[in-house]
């Protein structure tokens, strides 16, 4: 019965949210093959581990104020437009990897293409997207919806884990690149060919994902939220305004509190990070090709889970699904580098972490959706995922100067305690509305 509704779901979806799911699986495919190899391409043309950190804290302060633009602009120019330039602009930045070394060159290509310094999403084409996907689709059928754009993602970084540690040990063991260094710029060129199909999945795009494209005149209120929806209608605004109403600024405020918090945490140990604690701590048990099935499997974990996450959050609405998945989530990450020097033990804990920490992706997207005004939603799903960037770029600075003091474990300590005290804040301040919520989305 479950597994019916999100086939029929995938098979009832507008050809427009199956475009942008091959673009969130392509996009997450050429995240998944760099950030495998991200943090070793940077020692390997000689940047420490304190300067990989000050490179991603600045890669993604770049990001911060590239998503500002972008998503505060996003309807008045286009969402389309927006698409098709994140897509050209990281086909642009995989050659620029492939070719040069400069630390300011690699820099600025990281922020102009989003060469993001872990798999996830770190630009502002995700709240875009999902914008886009509340935009099309009624209030009753998102759950499933944005678990399947969750799936997708995620499998196609698993997948592109996988690939890297695969194309790696073939370039190596057939000695067609005879360095390290060689083998990860030709990852940056796949990571540009990718891009490259991406543009033109962006360019299929119907009209229909803009937000001034309408049939019927609009019958909602500026101060109308998607909440109080009753029928089966995609809310769509009759006009495209850059202002927030003051309902939607009172409410922004708590949940930037919340995400932020929660972004904070996990820059101290992004994925990549990750790939280079299990490289070091282990360094003869994870070859290229183990950490590319290590990373990949643990993905292939979290994209499956995406599927109970829209289940329990019919069940128990957003606020309560989040708490059940993410405190256990927090309580693993910090298990993590407490098994030292058992390997095993170690990926246990690992793939326990991965099997929740993505489960809250769902129920966050259906507490932003259900409660922030369709006219406002792509802003503000902006303005927090430039929050939860710009709180993420404090982590790798001292990730980088612990990890150059060979006390890279610590970081697991501060992310998980983190994860941990943002999900009780969530709770404390909207806990209410899950029965709101719940009879929303299950009518």
């Amino acid at each position: 019965m479950t597994w019916g509704i999100f086939t029929h779901s995938f098979a009832k979806s507008p050809l427009d949210i199956k475009l942008l799911w091959i673009s969130v699986f392509l996009r997450l495919v050429s995240y998944g093959l760099t950030d495998q190899i991200i943090t070793l391409f940077l020692n390997e043309i000689g940047i420490s581990e304190d300067q990989m950190g000050l490179f991603m804290t600045l890669t993604l302060f770049g990001d911060v104020l590239l998503s500002y633009i972008l998503t505060w602009y996003a309807d008045h120019w286009g969402r389309r437009l927006v698409l098709i330039y994140g897509a050209v602009m990281m086909s642009i930045s995989g050659m620029v990897f492939s070719y040069f070394e400069n630390f300011y060159v690699l820099l600025l290509a990281a922020i102009l293409g989003v060469i993001a310094p872990s798999s996830d999403e770190v630009g502002p084409f995700k709240s875009i997207e999902e914008s886009v996907i509340a935009h099309l689709t009624p209030n009753t059928k998102r759950p499933e919806i944005y678990s399947l754009h969750a799936f997708f993602g995620t499998i196609g970084s698993a997948i592109g884990s996988m690939l890297s540690g695969l194309i790696m040990n073939f370039l190596l063991s057939k000695n067609i690149f005879k360095t390290n260094l060689q083998c990860y710029k030709f990852i940056f060129v796949l990571y540009s060919i990718i891009a490259l199909c991406k543009t033109i999945i962006m360019c299929l795009l119907s009209p229909n994902i803009e937000l001034y494209h309408k049939n019927e005149p609009s019958v909602e209120s500026e101060t109308s939220t998607l909440l109080n929806a009753t029928n089966e209608d995609v809310v769509t605004p009759l006009t495209v305004t850059t202002k927030l109403s003051t309902k939607t600024i009172s409410l922004l405020i708590k949940l930037l509190i919340i995400f932020m918090l929660d972004s904070f945490g996990y820059g101290f140990l992004t994925s990549s990070w990750m790939v280079y604690y299990y490289s070091k701590t282990f360094p003869i048990q994870m070859t290229f090709l183990a950490l590319g099935a290590l990373f990949s499997v643990g993905k292939i974990i979290t994209a499956v889970s995406s599927f109970p996450s829209s289940i329990l959050a019919r069940m128990f609405g957003p606020v309560r699904a989040t708490l059940l998945v993410q405190i256990p989530s927090g309580i693993f990450f910090i298990l993590i580098p407490l098994c030292k020097p058992h390997l095993l033990l170690s990926i246990l804990f690992l793939y326990l972490y991965l099997s929740t920490t993505a489960m809250d992706v769902t129920p966050r997207q259906l507490l932003l959706t259900n409660l922030i005004p369709a006219q406002d939603l792509t802003k503000v799903m902006g303005i927090v995922n430039i929050g939860k960037t710009f709180a993420r770029c404090i982590g790798p600075t001292f990730t980088g100067l612990l990890a150059n003091k060979g006390e890279l474990w610590v970081c697991f300590i501060i992310s998980g305690g983190l994860t941990i005290l943002a999900d009780f804040i969530l709770y404390l301040l909207f806990n209410k509305v899950d029965k709101k919520i719940l009879r929303q989305t299950n009518n």
